[in-house]
């Protein structure tokens, strides 16, 4: 047992599942693009679209998109501090009865490129992404994970792995379009990849895109 088994995670309260899990869901959109987005639409589902303001979801989430921590005092400015950054940012509901109470779906875009990103707060702070642009998988955040769209060509994922040299613990798969031959791959590791490596990985020529998300705690 775990110290956060008997004292619960350090956060900015007041919820572990409509904070602590919102504010690690927004983080891994950060952590996807590498800084904030340039503008950001939440699709809160169930209990999350009702006391989103009450429970201060919205705080939270906003807070994690632009990169802060868990126990970041100004998660509680965040709505401001977006504004003042120049963020674009709103709230919307939506009902899906498959998912999670607790689920929200997050669009948004840098540089022109649109991302997708479907997370849910599971409870004591705990997430579960499940959909990453269009690629279904089940990432809890604290394994780093690198996101790669390549070409759909015989051996492409064959020469992605081959420079990893990290063991991968999970492997998610999506022919994203077969007349444009592309798809993509969700690849959680072990350990976190080298800057080398990286670089290695964007060079090769089947790569098309390629995103890094370091653990989220």
């Amino acid at each position: 047992m775990s110290i956060l088994d008997v004292v619960g995670p350090v956060m900015i309260g007041p919820s572990s599942s409509h904070t602590l899990g919102a504010i690690r869901i927004g983080r891994f959109v950060n952590r996807l693009l590498g800084e904030k987005p340039d503008s950001v639409v939440f699709y809160l589902c169930g209990s999350f679209s009702k006391t989103y303001k009450g429970h201060g979801t919205d705080r939270a989430l906003l807070g994690g998109v632009l990169g802060m921590a868990d126990d970041d005092e100004n998660i509680k400015k965040s709505i401001e501090i977006a504004s003042s950054t120049g963020l674009a940012f709103r709230f919307s509901a939506f009902e899906n009865e498959e998912v999670h109470p607790n689920t929200v779906r997050i669009e948004c875009q840098k540089n022109g490129i649109l991302h997708d990103v479907w997370g849910a707060s599971i409870g004591g702070g705990a997430i579960n992404i499940f959909r990453v642009n269009g690629v279904e998988c089940s990432l809890n955040g604290k394994a780093p994970v690198i996101f790669v769209v390549n070409r759909d060509v015989p051996g492409a994922l064959s020469k992605i792995l081959n420079k990893l040299e990290i063991n991968v613990a999970n492997l998610y798969l999506k022919r994203l379009n077969r007349l444009k031959l592309t798809a993509a791959a969700i690849i959680e590791l072990d350990d976190a990849p080298s800057k080398k490596t990286l670089e290695e990985l964007k060079k090769l020529d089947v790569v098309l895109e390629l995103y890094y998300i370091p653990k989220i705690f």
